[in-house]
């Protein structure tokens, strides 16, 4: 009688991907932030402590990134599973190997794939071929990792996040659009106040809005953000961006003191880091009593942790 491995046995069902919170029902999306609370408050059961023993992440990096890798590899290490990084120079990635062939081989020697990238394409492509999940650690199109840490981050101060209204300032970029994608999925508003020619992708808005999301976008930052619960920004100038001349068109969406006054008196300001002092934000509001950064940047660990433990199927 021929008994399978784990490894293989676990190829023989369809890998549990997290690409995009457009695609993962809203009670999963629940599960994974209640999990993280109970991650960061050490309330987790004993079961879910270290359910990744003998387990290995492979974490591929065409983008180069501090928040991510740390937070997945210290993720992996807590939850007993082990560790391979995996640079763009370290692969043969862009020197001949195709996607599908890379997947295929890594899927033989690994429990799970996070990818850093720059084309969503990429992204698809490799979970299309791989017999493991994937997990999406940033594209130039979404970030839904950092958004589940956001949400576990507001309620961590505020409670649940149903109900409440979030206003986002400036590029409408990759971290706005995960927000738009969260907006259906959590029960909350999500406005966006973005300069002529940033604009959030219109088919991930109209997407939001067909699965029932209020979306609001406009072009007033000071009328976007009254009355708004949380407030989120995000640097001037993505990451290999090459329109560096953006500070006239973003200077009237700085999160400022005067900005921050209009949301309510309990609002929060987030933002996903590094942050660009006194240009998005300024010290003011980024050092000030109203601003949740670091322990938004801390739940990144939370959050990731609940996320691995779901796609490798050791939560229910």
């Amino acid at each position: 009688m021929t008994t399978m491995s784990p490894r293989a046995l676990s190829q023989t069902l369809p890998p549990r991907h997290f690409l995009d919170l457009s695609e993962i029902d809203a009670a999963t999306l629940r599960r994974i932030v209640d999990l993280a609370a109970r991650y960061r408050n050490g309330t987790a059961p004993e079961a879910l402590r270290r359910p990744l023993s003998g387990q290995t992440l492979a974490m591929i990096f065409e983008k180069p990134s501090t928040r991510t890798r740390v937070s997945f590899q210290v993720g992996m290490n807590q939850l007993g599973g082990e560790v391979v990084v995996l640079s763009h120079q370290d692969t043969q990635l862009g020197r001949g190997e195709t996607i599908p062939d890379a997947a295929r081989v890594l899927s033989r020697y690994v429990d799970i794939m996070m990818i850093r990238t720059f084309e969503p394409t990429t992204l698809r492509e490799l979970a299309s071929h791989a017999s493991v999940p994937v997990i999406n650690g940033l594209t130039d199109e979404t970030h839904p990792c950092q958004v589940m840490a956001d949400i576990a981050t507001f309620e961590q101060h505020r409670g649940n996040i149903e109900g409440k209204v979030v206003t986002w300032a400036g590029d409408g970029n990759n971290v706005a659009q995960s927000w738009i994608e969260a907006a259906p999925k959590f029960g909350f508003e999500m406005r966006l106040a973005c300069p002529e020619g940033l604009d959030p992708n219109p088919a991930i808005v109209a997407a939001a809005r067909r699965d029932g999301g209020r979306i609001v976008l406009g072009r007033d930052p000071r009328e976007l953000v009254d009355g708004a619960d949380c407030v989120v920004t995000d640097t001037w100038l993505s990451m290999h961006d090459t329109d560096t001349d953006r500070s006239g068109l973003l200077a009237p969406y700085q999160v400022n003191r005067d900005l921050m006054a209009l949301a309510k008196p309990s609002a929060l300001f987030m933002h996903c880091l590094p942050a660009h002092r006194n240009e998005e934000v300024t010290d003011e509001v980024m050092d000030g009593p109203q601003s949740v950064v670091w322990d938004e940047a801390e739940n990144r660990l939370h959050a990731q942790k609940a996320i691995m433990v779901w796609c490798l199927g050791k939560m229910s």
